[in-house]
C-alpha cells in the first residue's frame, strides 16, 4: 500500500515518523518544507503531486479551513489523480465539514475516512494513540492495518461526522481538566503551597486523571514547549459549541473553559501547549 501524508505539525509529524518506523514507506507535503527534510523520505511539491503518486493519504492540519484547502483547493488533492483513492482525515474538524468533504469526494469517486485521534506527542511516538473513524467499513477495515502500528485503541463509529462529533466532546472534557487543574495549582500557590506538594496531592485525591500524569512535569518545571497547542484546543471548543447549538443542548462550563484559552491566547501564549493555561491563573 502506497501511502502518503500532509500535516507536519507537532503531532503529525510524529505520527509520519512512527508510521516510518513501522515500516511503512510515506510521500509527504507540508507547507513549510523545511519542516519534512529530516524524515528521510520523499517530499511531493504540492498535493496534487502526492495525489498522483498513493493510494492512502493521511491528512492532519490546524483546522477544517486548512483541510479544505490542500483537498480541494489550489493544486490540492483533487487536482491529481483521486479516483479511487482514500483520503484518512485525522485533522480535528468542524463536523459539518466533514460531511461536505465525503460528499464531495464521493462524487469524485473517492473515499473519505473522518478520523481524529486522542491523544499527543507522547503516546503517538509509543504507538498508544486513540484513533476514532466513520465512514465506509469496508475502507476501515481494508487500514485498519496501518491505525494498528500508531494506535492503541480502535473505534469504528458509524457514519460520516459521528467521529468527529466524538472528538470534540472529548475535547469540551480534556480542556475542561486542564483549566481546572491549572486554576487549582495556582490557587494553591497563592495561599502559600508549594507547587509540587499540591500537584501530589491532587494526584492521590480529586485530581487524579491521565491528563495531570502527562502534564505534571510540565506544569512543575513550567516548560510549555507544545505537544497540543492552546491555539488547536481554543478552536475544537469553538466547534464544541456550535455542536451544542445544533443539539440545543447546553453546558454551564463550556464557554467559560474555552475563554480560559481565549485569554491565553491573548496574552501571547497561543503556541504554546495548551497546559500553559496555568500562567494565566498563575499572572492574574
Amino acid at each position: 500500500m502506497s501511502v502518503g501524508f500532509i500535516g507536519l505539525g507537532s503531532l503529525g509529524k510524529t505520527i509520519a515518523k512512527r508510521l516510518i518506523d513501522q515500516g511503512v514507506p510515506l510521500v509527504v507535503w507540508n507547507r513549510t518544507k523545511e519542516k519534512a527534510l529530516d524524515l528521510g523520505v520523499e517530499i511531493a511539491q504540492s498535493p496534487a503531486e502526492l495525489s498522483k503518486k498513493v493510494n492512502t493519504i493521511f491528512v492532519m492540519v490546524f483546522d477544517s479551513q486548512a483541510s479544505e484547502e490542500v483537498i480541494f483547493g489550489k493544486e490540492g488533492l483533487v487536482q491529481g489523480d483521486i479516483k479511487g483513492k482514500t483520503i484518512i482525515d485525522m485533522t480535528t474538524n468542524h463536523y459539518r465539514y466533514v460531511e461536505f468533504a465525503y460528499q464531495e469526494l464521493k462524487k469524485l469517486g473517492a473515499y473519505y475516512l473522518d478520523a481524529p485521534v486522542l491523544g499527543s506527542v507522547i503516546p503517538a511516538q509509543k504507538g498508544e494513540l486513540t484513533i476514532l473513524v466513520a465512514g465506509e467499513k469496508e475502507k476501515f477495515e481494508e487500514h485498519k492495518g496501518l491505525f494498528e502500528k500508531f494506535c492503541r485503541a480502535i473505534y469504528y463509529v458509524g457514519e460520516v461526522g459521528n467521529a468527529t462529533k466524538l472528538k470534540l466532546i472529548n475535547n469540551i472534557v480534556l480542556g475542561g481538566f486542564m483549566e481546572i487543574l491549572a486554576s487549582a495549582i495556582a490557587l494553591g500557590e497563592r495561599a502559600g503551597f508549594d507547587k509540587e506538594l499540591i500537584i501530589n496531592i491532587l494526584n492521590d485525591g480529586a485530581g487524579k486523571s491521565y491528563i495531570l500524569d502527562v502534564k505534571k512535569k510540565k506544569l512543575l518545571e513550567e516548560d510549555f514547549s507544545t505537544h497540543f497547542s492552546v491555539d488547536l484546543i481554543y478552536k475544537d471548543l469553538h466547534y464544541a459549541q456550535d455542536l451544542v447549538k445544533d443539539l440545543n443542548a447546553f453546558t454551564f462550563s463550556l464557554q467559560n473553559v474555552k475563554e480560559a484559552y481565549g485569554l491565553a491566547r491573548a496574552m501571547g501564549l497561543k503556541d504554546l501547549d495548551f497546559s500553559a493555561v496555568y500562567k494565566v491563573f498563575k499572572r492574574t
